[in-house]
């Protein structure tokens, strides 16, 4: 029996454009994101960064351009794709603790009619161990600080046991501890052969953090191995020409 090779791009875009009340937000974007990687999306407040998220997620509309998920349209497997928002989006009064918030990552696999039990709640609980958050599992989510809070929405992306991470700001606002959590985590999932996709703000660990990068304003700047398109020309390029940076050698 043959065996299907790995596709080399898990998502791939082409002549995308969105815009908000007739003003674009993204150009006539083409990009790829490589199969395996940590890609940061970079750029300016404004530039589309979250947009771009959402809309290779289909949470915002298209004007114009297509987006393919490992080949295929994202209708086809939404449950191959785990979405870790931007906190600032969630409400959380909602009446659930840590461990309802990660069960919920598997409501994808189970179906709404189906409750999850004693295996689901067992790997729940394995997925906030490994975010370090399991002696939190009973704390209702609006009592966790928002370092906590964003290892718990890590821990039920984790749940989803996706092929595709998308992450919009997971290091926005969390204490130094959080940050090396969050990257430890999102290593591994890496490492396990996972794709993830984050929206970064700091252009100081980004070069540290990240495989790829996508540098965007708008219309692409450029886009591939973080060590060949994070360079002071691209950068400035993508944050005005008044921008100063120190790029590490």
């Amino acid at each position: 029996m043959s065996v299907r090779p790995a596709l080399a791009h898990a998502i791939e875009v082409r002549d995308l454009t969105v815009a908000y009340e007739e003003k674009p937000v993204l150009w006539d974007l083409d990009v790829d994101v490589r199969s395996g990687a940590l890609t940061a999306i970079i750029g300016p407040n404004g530039a589309g960064k979250s947009t771009l998220l959402k809309a290779i997620l289909g949470l915002v509309p298209r004007v114009a351009g297509s987006v393919s998920i490992f080949g295929k349209p994202l209708s086809e497997d939404r449950g191959k794709v785990g979405y870790v928002p931007q906190r600032s989006s969630v409400d959380w009064d909602f009446p659930a603790d840590a461990l309802d918030v990660v069960l919920m990552g598997m409501y994808g696999r189970l179906g709404w009619l189906r409750r999850p039990g004693r295996t689901e709640r067992e790997k729940a609980l394995e997925c906030l161990e490994e975010v370090g958050m399991r002696e939190l599992a009973q704390r209702q989510i609006g009592r966790l600080s928002g370092g906590q809070q964003q290892r718990v929405f890590l821990a039920r992306a984790l749940a989803q046991d996706a092929r595709l991470y998308m992450m919009d700001e997971p290091f926005a606002g969390v204490d130094a501890v959080t940050e090396q959590a969050v990257v430890e985590t999102l290593r591994k999932l890496r490492d396990r052969g996972k794709t993830v996709v984050v929206v970064h703000h700091d252009l100081g660990s980004a070069p540290e953090y990240f495989d790829e990068a996508i540098l965007l304003n708008v219309r692409l700047v450029a886009s591939g191995p973080i060590d060949e398109v994070f360079t002071p020309e691209n950068l400035h390029k993508t944050y005005g020409a008044g921008a100063r940076f120190l790029v590490a050698p």
